[in-house]
């Protein structure tokens, strides 16, 4: 066996090994909240009890921890461990990919010292924070006033119940229940068991970022002008694609961030691959369900898929808006180094307003 040949195989059982952490976190998390009673159940409940407070925890975690899918994933969790409902888990679900766009800008102002190419990258970061704030605002008075994605998503996992679906999965609940069991023993305190899945949570979602990047990543910069821009639905099914791999949309948006800059690409050839990511991050979300076993956690991520397709069933037809708004902020924030540094600052500050409306 070539040496090259053994360290993909190596990578591959390593990639199987830390999907299984990721697996066994989400189901640790959901019994330790279990454990915690009812009385910190009906705290956290009547913390995101207000939708817009909801939404705006979302969007305050996913922009700490820079990853929507832990932040969905820990809803997943919440609901299947009965310490958030399915109504007050939808708004957070809905923050989390506003939340999850400050890599793309972060990557755009390593181009701030040439101002060109920083109105290209800034416009080609922005455009995807501009689709997921448009679409909070369409959907999520629409959502509370109908609550049309929650019924959508409850019917879904109806019809994947009637299937049997969720029952598919009982043997990957078997592999982790003998573990989760045994560290219940040794750490019988629910605290100290959520902090635990946390971290294994967090882990196992930068390692298997790491893995899929080290085996995926060459290749695609090796075909990304021949295949991924080829036209609207290729770049929208590899996006798709690659995220749901490497369980990041923040890692697949940020690639094509410093392509634009270069020129190399257009902010109207990389916005459907924007979108892709948007459905491929609702992966993990689903993946996190299937594992709980619980069909209203699995209808939670049926939400975060349906609340995404919604957005761009709406906003594809009509994309010149936000790339309009992405180009226009653009271009006046490069105008000059006074609104560059005031543009940047805000835009960072802006994230602390959700901490501000919170407390």
């Amino acid at each position: 066996m070539k040496k090259s040949t053994a360290v993909i195989l190596f990578k591959v059982v390593l990639f199987i090994v830390v999907l299984y952490a990721f697996l066994f976190s989400i189901q640790l998390m959901g019994s330790a909240f279990k454990l915690l009673g009812k009385g910190f159940a009906e705290t956290l409940i009547q913390t995101t009890s207000n939708p817009f407070v909801g939404l705006l925890i979302g969007i305050l975690v996913t922009s700490i921890i820079q990853s929507s899918s832990t932040t969905t994933s820990i809803a997943v969790a919440s609901v299947a461990g009965g310490i958030l409902t399915l109504r007050g888990a939808i708004p957070i679900i809905m923050g989390a990919n506003i939340g999850t766009t400050i890599t793309n800008t972060i990557v755009a102002i390593g181009h701030i010292t040439r101002k060109q190419e920083f109105e290209r990258a800034f416009a080609a970061a922005t455009v995807h924070d501009f689709f997921n704030i448009l679409a909070v605002l369409v959907f999520f008075p629409l959502e509370m006033t109908t609550h049309f994605l929650e019924k959508s998503a409850v019917f879904l996992a109806g019809l994947l119940d009637g299937m049997g679906g969720i029952k598919f999965l009982s043997p990957l609940k078997a592999i982790t229940t003998p573990l989760i069991t045994l560290v219940e023993d040794l750490l019988p305190i629910p605290a100290v068991l959520i902090g635990l899945s946390l971290a294994i949570l967090f882990f196992s979602l930068v390692q298997m970022v790491k893995i899929m990047r080290s085996l995926m990543m060459s290749k695609i910069e090796v075909y990304i002008d021949r295949f991924l821009f080829k036209n609207d639905l290729t770049a929208f099914l590899l996006a798709m694609t690659v995220t749901a791999v490497i369980q990041s949309s923040s890692v697949t948006t940020s690639l094509v961030i410093p392509l634009v800059g270069a020129g190399l690409l257009t902010i109207r050839k990389i916005f459907p691959f924007m979108l892709g990511a948007n459905i491929g991050t609702t992966v993990t979300a689903i993946l996190a369900s299937f594992a709980t076993l619980n069909p209203v956690a699995i209808t939670v991520a049926f939400t975060h898929l349906l609340f995404n397709m919604s957005g761009i069933i709406v906003f594809y037809p009509l994309r010149r808006i936000p790339i309009f708004l992405a180009e226009s902020l653009a271009k006046i924030t490069s105008k000059s180094k006074r609104n560059t540094i005031l543009f940047v600052v805000l835009y960072f500050a802006l994230y602390l307003v959700p901490l501000i409306f919170i407390l």
